[in-house]
């Protein structure tokens, strides 16, 4: 057997030691729960360690090491909910963490959507979904990349004349869920990162951008160099942006920030939005919102997946959803608690979505300027304008304006409005070439018309 075989088997038997260890101390928290007199009980305990290298004007500025750990405990007596964490995993701290929150307990007011999920929902399955590629947390290499994708950077154009920085960012953790259905169960995960901001200055005109790669692997990240060199191509494309006037044109969100209308949508069907009835998508399951090309499917089970899990954050048992089929609204998204207040029942989203994948119409990115022909293609959002209540949108955005299907300049100072509704419903296109260093993956989006207010 080779050392690397060696290193690779002595790294799997220290993940499963730590996994069982963690697991020890969630089911001795949930029999403290019981024997202190909780009717029912649920804890999560995570465990990371990482390391955070940035560096700036090639000079190594910041070196982080972390070893991070916690228990929360959530207890219920009869329909009253308390709950406490701590850090000190002593069984004399855990049994205090546990008194101390069926003691909030107590004073808080009797709720009957409160408690554990429904047990028949408890997740039983638990699939490989191959998100632990552990590598050893090397500082020296962590900076040999944040120095590497800066310098290529910098060293790329003249126009780059500053650098707010490059970090590398490694981290592999552990998270273990149970409660007093049964289920103790949990994972281990990788999750490495490398990003570079810089500033161009052209005249009198200075512009900052970015560029970052994300990855349950490291060898998947893209090279330090190309990430540098993406961050100083942004950056100059924005230089000698322009002011424009008010107008009302066709609007092209760059799937690096698309992600954000559907982010929008994921908000206004979510359980707490509904149940407080603040939502501009009240009682809108079943209509069609999108186009009929359009459909927004879940799939919890992509290995490797930035946003795949076998279980929600409360134990339910995640599973495949068709969120939009043909552009009608097939599903709330439920916790326990939420479900609850609307009458139904949880459906795996405790803690988010888990990776949410968006259909298109197959078009390129230069195609879809094309399809566009004239109008304005937004590469930055700004401001918090939007209103879920009531669907209105309006934000500030820079990006570039297009004529003929072709990019004339960059634009900024500009505002862009809208609501919600419309904006779904208007959506022309969507593009092929996927964002997908996120939970939602999206192509660049086409919409037909928007308010464009500038100077």
């Amino acid at each position: 057997m080779s050392s690397t075989d060696d290193k690779e088997q002595q790294l799997d038997q220290q993940k499963q030691q730590q996994l069982n260890d963690i697991k020890n101390v969630v089911d001795d928290t949930l029999k403290y729960a019981k024997q202190l007199g909780a009717t029912a009980a649920e804890a999560s305990m995570s465990k990371v360690q990482g390391i955070a290298v940035s560096t700036r004007l090639k000079e190594v500025e910041n070196i982080e090491f972390t070893n991070d750990g916690g228990l929360g405990i959530v207890v219920f007596v009869g329909n009253k909910k308390g709950s406490a964490s701590t850090a000190d995993l002593s069984p004399e701290a855990l049994k205090l963490t546990v008194s101390k929150a069926i003691e909030i307990a107590k004073y808080t007011s009797d709720d009957e959507c409160a408690g554990i999920a429904d047990k028949d929902l408890i997740a039983t399955e638990f699939p490989d979904l191959d998100l632990y590629h552990p590598q050893a947390l090397d500082v020296e290499q962590g900076i040999e990349q944040a120095l590497a994708c800066e310098s290529a950077g910098l060293d790329y154009s003249s126009s780059i004349i500053n650098s707010d920085g490059a970090s590398y960012n490694a981290n592999i953790g552990m998270k273990v869920y149970g409660n007093s259905h049964g289920i103790n169960a949990g994972y281990p995960s990788t999750r490495y990162s490398l990003s570079c901001v810089l500033i161009g200055e052209k005249e009198d005109d200075m512009q900052r951008d970015y560029a970052y790669t994300v990855s349950r692997l490291p060898n998947m990240l893209d090279t330090p160099k190309q990430v540098g060199i993406d961050a100083a191509k942004q950056t100059i494309s924005r230089l000698g942006a322009q002011k424009m006037s008010t107008t009302k044109a066709p609007v092209i969100f760059h799937r690096d920030i698309a992600s954000g209308i559907f982010g929008h949508l994921i908000g206004a069907i979510s359980g707490g939005s509904l149940y407080r009835k603040s939502s501009f998508l009240l009682d809108c399951k079943g209509q069609q919102l999108f186009p009929e090309w359009l459909s927004i499917m879940e799939r919890p089970y992509i290995k490797q997946g930035l946003a795949s899990s076998s279980f929600d954050n409360e134990g339910v048992q995640t599973k495949d959803l068709d969120i939009i089929e043909n552009g009608v609204l097939q599903h709330y998204l439920l916790t326990s608690y939420s479900g609850r207040k609307l009458g139904l029942r949880s459906n795996g989203h405790a803690g988010g979505i888990h990776n949410c994948l968006v259909t298109d119409t197959g078009q390129s990115d230069s195609e879809l300027l094309a399809t566009m022909g004239t109008g304005l293609l937004v590469t930055e959002i700004m401001g918090q304008g939007v209103n879920i209540v009531n669907g209105d949108y309006s934000r500030g955005a820079a990006g570039f304006w297009v004529e003929n299907g072709k990019i004339k300049y960059p634009v900024h100072e500009i505002t862009i409005a809208g609501n919600l509704r419309d904006m779904f419903k208007n959506i022309v296109a969507i593009g092929k070439q996927k964002e997908t260093r996120g939970a939602l993956q999206t192509g660049s989006i086409l919409i037909e018309n928007m308010q464009i207010a500038g100077s």
